[in-house]
């Protein structure tokens, strides 16, 4: 069998030369809308793309040394940075490349594995099989395949290679071998075909008689009594907990993250700490009258008000951790407890914790000042000797930000583990946001793991004819490899953490992104390839390890490449029913659903099941400014359509009785039967997991978010309509629980607890 030959020749002309450029830094050269229109990706947006990735592309001559420098550091390493494998894997080996003046020698091996011992082994480089040979800078490589020994456990480790010559060492190298599952868990109950069912809803927006203004952990545990007594879910599905600036209008999404990694304060439940009650000062602070009317009125508020909510519950929490520090400076076991979650973190906790401390001095002495961009020069760069003086000096501050996330580690644990108690089968189902706000502490902490010079967005469609800019930075894939996909890893570990499930959004960043170019609009992008079989097994490796189910949201531009992996690694997709329509445009009737795949009714940039039978979504545009007059008529009288289509359906499926009315035009809401019908078209498909969103559950009109806009809509403020006090007294919402209930049992999605309750 021959040998692939690789080496490097001038390209001969600019076009040739950006052309083979953009295909090695994976710029898809076209893509497919989708109406399935090709669009060519013009050569100056490869140029633009090649550029914010850091690659010279104004003559074909810099194209070309910007290759053969790639190619040349490639093939002159003797190892890779990092190896992803899985269990299933015809042959576990990995690249070894060598100058062919050395391949008669022996190469050393260690393996230092995840738990600290090591393997060694010792191989001809003669006798191991060849794969590839390149010719560059007058050298001849060859590229040899090396054995995995076969009792290395699957996880994290670190191999180093040794050219052993008869006068030493020629040279050395280390990577990262990632060993991985090929397929992310599955409860058992799901691996034997049982259908299970979940509610989602919106922590911030839970309402009770006890919060400061917002949902809480406490809040969530009240709801997942009520899941358990009165509905039988196996799962609540959340909104990603990240933290956020907390600041209005454009910083309180829960999709535009500070942070991946760590999670918003305003969450915790400040009563429930094991401080509050020694917490002299926090105990004469909520004593004053001031502090009891604010409470009053952000509970009485019909909005979430973010900033006054944030405002509060960070003075309580100074206050609590002030009361823990005499028992941090003793050592006592919780002093013990928080220093052992601190070492767990490590650099991550630290750098989180150094940016919030960072951005409250700063702010507090140039109340201009909101974002690290803005900074003095000396804070930017995390690494700087001003950002170590800083945390030295001002540790206490640092050393409150973990304080305040070890607490909330606490309290969304003791969570999930209320809801596996209560026979929640799968218990807490966490989000993953796709975005990094650029201005946040991730891109502070971990900049070069971004590219700056592009966006994230979304090319035209029928939801955005426009294109959409998501105004976040695109990952840097090539320092995510460099790095041994660390920061990747880590940031599945910590979402997976105190949960039984972990929706992905935007499933397609494994394969590829829509990259804007800075100074252009949504319509001139590019897609841009990742490495996705690597991050499909890393994310695999996660789920097992901590028995989470992955599902990764596939909406839109979807290839068939990517639905493939996906089904062939076990994570579940994901199916909306307004997306689900056959070539004819008629909606698909649930038996044509995958059994391998959430549905849902909803998301939260998408209409409720109310909102959509009344169009509230498209005047919502409307009124926001975001839809010209003849989209407008365009888009309602498409609507008028599609509810005819649906009401079509549910008729052929025997949802609806026969008295109902045939035409959408006689029916001016979503009633009663229509709204049982669609729940049980929902309940009715194959899918393994069902999810309902607790506006649909209560017929919500208004939707969570409306994409595209900031101040023009209440974005991420709306709360539940009913109290957690009211869910269980008020009849309405025991009318909409008993009819959610009645088709969980005859579906049997039903919970097996609640069956055995009777």
């Amino acid at each position: 069998m021959s040998i692939p030959f690789f080496s490097f020749e001038p390209a001969e002309s600019y076009e040739q030369a950006l052309s083979r450029a953009a295909g090695i830094w994976g710029v898809e050269p076209e893509y497919s809308d989708t109406w399935g229109k090709p669009h060519v990706t013009s050569p100056e947006v490869q140029e633009d793309i090649l550029q914010a990735l850091g690659v010279p592309a104004g003559s074909k001559e810099e194209l070309d040394r910007a290759v053969e420098e790639r190619l040349w550091r490639h093939w002159n390493s003797l190892l890779p940075p990092v190896v992803v494998l899985g269990e299933g894997a015809e042959r576990r080996e990995f690249p070894l490349q060598v100058p062919t003046l050395l391949a008669g020698h022996t190469v050393g091996i260690e393996f230092r594995l995840e738990d600290g011992s090591t393997e060694r082994r010792e191989f001809s480089l003669a006798q191991l099989p060849s794969s590839g040979q390149a010719e560059l800078r007058g050298t001849h490589y060859l590229r040899k395949q090396v054995p995995v020994p076969e009792d290395i456990p699957l996880g994290y480790h670190d191999v180093t290679a040794s050219i052993l010559c008869s006068d030493g060492r020629a040279g050395g190298a280390t990577m990262r071998l990632i060993l991985c599952p090929d397929r992310a868990y599955l409860p058992p109950a799901i691996r034997e075909g049982r259908r299970t069912a979940g509610l989602a809803i919106s922590l911030y927006g839970l309402r009770s008689d006890r919060n400061w203004g917002c949902g809480d952990l406490t809040d969530l545990e009240t709801l997942i009594d009520w899941l358990a007594d009165e509905l039988g879910v196996s799962f609540v599905g959340l909104n990603p907990l990240h933290d956020i600036p907390n600041r209005y209008p454009f910083n309180i999404s829960p999709y535009l993250p500070s942070s991946a990694l760590y999670r918003n304060c305003i969450y915790l439940d400040v009563e429930r700490l094991e401080d509050f009650q020694s917490a002299s000062g926090l105990q004469r602070m909520l004593s004053l009258p001031e502090t009891q009317s604010e409470l009053e009125a952000l509970r009485r508020s019909e909005q979430i008000q973010y900033e006054r909510v944030h405002a509060l519950k960070l003075r309580a929490l100074k206050l609590a951790f002030l009361a823990f520090l005499p028992e941090l400076r003793k050592g006592g076991d919780r002093a013990r407890q928080f220093q052992e979650f601190m070492e767990r973190e490590g650099a991550l906790l630290e750098r989180y914790a150094v940016h919030c401390a960072l951005a409250e001095w700063i702010h507090a002495r140039w109340p201009q000042i909101w974002v690290w961009p803005d900074w003095p020069e000396e804070f930017r760069d995390p690494d700087s000797e001003a950002v170590r003086r800083f945390a030295q000096r001002h540790w206490r501050l640092v050393t409150f930000y973990q304080y305040v996330q070890w607490q909330l580690d606490l309290q969304l644990a003791a969570v999930q583990q209320h809801t596996l108690r209560k026979g929640l089968e799968i218990g807490l189902y966490h989000d993953l946001a796709l975005a990094t706000d650029r201005c946040g502490a991730d891109s502070w902490a971990y900049r070069s793991s971004y590219v700056s010079g592009c966006r994230v967005g979304a090319p035209p469609d029928g939801f955005a004819p426009k294109g959409q800019d998501w105004s976040f930075p695109p990952p840097n894939s090539e320092r995510h490899r460099q790095t041994g996909y660390q920061l990747f890893a880590e940031t599945v570990r910590h979402n997976c953490r105190h949960g039984g499930a972990l929706r992905i959004d935007h499933v397609m960043r494994f394969s590829r992104l829509y990259w804007i170019p800075a100074g252009k609009p949504p319509t001139e992008g590019a897609y841009v390839q990742d490495s996705y079989e690597d991050l499909l097994h890393i994310l695999a490796l996660e789920s097992v390890r901590q028995k989470v189910v992955i599902i990764g949201e596939d909406l839109g531009t979807v290839t068939p490449e990517i639905r493939s992996a996906l089904n062939r690694f076990g994570i579940f997709g994901y199916r909306v029913p307004y997306f689900e329509k056959d070539q004819r445009q008629e909606y698909r009737p649930p038996q044509e659903y995958p059994a391998e795949a959430l549905v849902c009714s909803s998301t939260h940039d998408l209409p409720t099941l109310a909102g959509f039978w009344l169009a509230r979504d498209i005047e919502a545009r409307r009124e926001a400014g975001l839809l010209p007059e003849g989209s407008y008529h365009a888009q309602l009288a498409e609507r008028a359509r599609d509810r005819q289509r649906l009401l079509n359906l549910l008729f052929r499926l025997g949802l609806l009785p026969e008295w109902f009315p045939r035409s959408a035009n006689h029916i001016p809401e979503l009633t009663g039967e229509l709204h049982n019908a669609l729940v049980g078209f929902l309940v009715s498909t194959p899918c393994r997991l069902m999810v309902l969103n607790q506006e649909d559950l209560i017929k919500e009109t208004e939707q969570q978010n409306l994409p595209a806009s900031t101040w023009q809509y209440p974005n991420w403020q709306r709360k539940m309509k009913f109290t957690l006090e009211e869910l269980r007294s008020a009849p309405l919402a025991r009318d909409f629980t008993r009819m959610f209930r009645d088709w969980l049992e005859r579906s049997g999605r039903l919970s097996r607890p609640l069956i055995q309750r009777g």
